[in-house]
């Protein structure tokens, strides 16, 4: 790292006990250790899952970890030996959020749950993710993406649009439900940060996805009794759910065009001389185009190949036009900065997924080793000890 100040972050003096696993609790400890947080994340002796999910440039750090364990501390503890725990519970003296998303029954078990560490915090912030909800008949059962995507409408969605009932290819469920998990414990320390109070923090990841799922695709469903287009379903939301919602090959690429507006699509077709452009009825107004996605779709297809992508863009950026080109992982990948890790090498940044102009955050502290922070950590913890004699 330079000589330059770290950046603060809003969430600067807050210190968090990270004990997650995989992807879904270390996004959202990430999403707070990236806006200043102090995370302090234990791991067991062979360090997280996600240490190993894909190669990368170190035995320890696959590319994922690279950026999900970034600006955190590692600590080497075994939660099943009286030692450990007291480090931990020594930590939650210090604490002001943790986050953990083990099964309901192992922390139970393990006494780190909310009923035993808010005896030892009492105005601590406490987020506990799960599959389901706790008070449902599901609430022990083992829970990943796959599963939550299957049980929150994703596969009906994917199903609906090609025929086969699938899972989207990214990890939905997980990373929805890590920004959730962020956002919620923001929310619970500006509540204390008004009255002194903490409290238990639920994140269900079926209940949650399916919320997220359902913004748009609720639809006429949710209204009762439910109300729908004629030869629809009630629930879904048609244009999302098109088949021909996808990007256009041009003469030399693919452009994804976006006639959103009935203007727009007057625009794009006038221009490609396509006859009745002026008074089409399929985007007389809003719920015309809405109505009419399909056959709109296949129409901005049909006229895609009549110019390159870039012509595509000058023009659809003259009349405002929602355009773009279409990128791809690597695209993604090459845009992104390169720093030195002390142990991997070089490596590329995913940017923070907000901004703030009076607090900024940033990179302060690369992805730890396994436990390369324990020393460090039980000293602080010496220190506190010494001083509250």
């Amino acid at each position: 790292m330079s000589d330059t100040p770290a950046p603060r972050g809003p969430f600067d003096g807050i210190r968090v006990l990270d004990l997650t696993r995989v992807v879904m609790g270390p996004l959202a400890t990430q999403i707070l250790a990236d806006q200043g947080a102090d995370v302090v994340l234990v791991e067991a002796r062979g360090g997280d899952t996600n240490r190993v999910m894909g190669p990368g440039p170190h035995a320890q750090l696959s590319g994922i970890a690279l950026n999900l364990l970034r600006n955190k501390r590692s600590i080497d503890i075994d939660l099943k030996t009286e030692s450990g725990m007291d480090v931990v519970r020594r930590l939650v003296e210090t604490c002001d959020v943790v986050v953990a998303t083990m099964r309901p029954q192992v922390l139970v078990r393990l006494g780190l749950d909310y009923d035993s560490l808010r005896g030892i915090k009492p105005d601590l912030v406490y987020c506990q993710a799960q599959g389901f909800p706790l008070d449902s008949p599901r609430a022990g059962e083992p829970a990943y993406d796959d599963i939550i995507q299957a049980a929150s409408g994703v596969s009906d969605m994917v199903e609906r649009v090609t025929g086969e009932p699938s899972l989207l290819p990214t990890i939905f469920a997980d990373k929805v439900c890590g920004l959730v998990m962020a956002q919620a414990i923001s929310a619970a320390l500006f509540h204390r940060e008004r009255t002194g109070e903490g409290q238990h923090v639920e994140v269900a990841m079926q209940e949650a996805t399916a919320a997220f799922v359902l913004a748009e695709h609720g639809s006429g469903a949710i209204a009762e009794p439910p109300v729908a287009d004629s030869g629809k379903e009630a629930s879904g939301y048609p244009r999302v759910l098109s088949p021909e919602r996808r990007p256009h090959p041009t003469k030399d690429g693919l452009v994804h065009l976006f006639p959103y507006l009935p203007k727009h699509y007057a625009a794009l077709f006038g221009e490609a001389g396509m006859p009745g452009a002026a008074d089409d009825p399929r985007y007389e107004d809003q719920r015309a185009t809405l109505q009419n996605s399909d056959s709109l779709y296949r129409d901005v297809r049909t006229i895609a190949p009549s110019r390159t992508t870039q012509e595509w863009l000058d023009y659809c950026r003259d009349v405002g036009i929602p355009a773009t080109k279409v990128a791809s992982l690597q695209d993604l990948v090459d845009d992104l900065p390169v720093v030195e890790h002390h142990a991997a090498g070089r490596y590329r940044v995913i940017p923070a997924m907000a901004r703030f102009s009076a607090t900024p955050g940033g990179l302060r502290r690369h992805a730890p080793l396994i436990g390369e922070h324990t020393d460090d950590v039980v000293a602080e913890l010496t220190l506190e000890d010494s001083r509250a004699v």
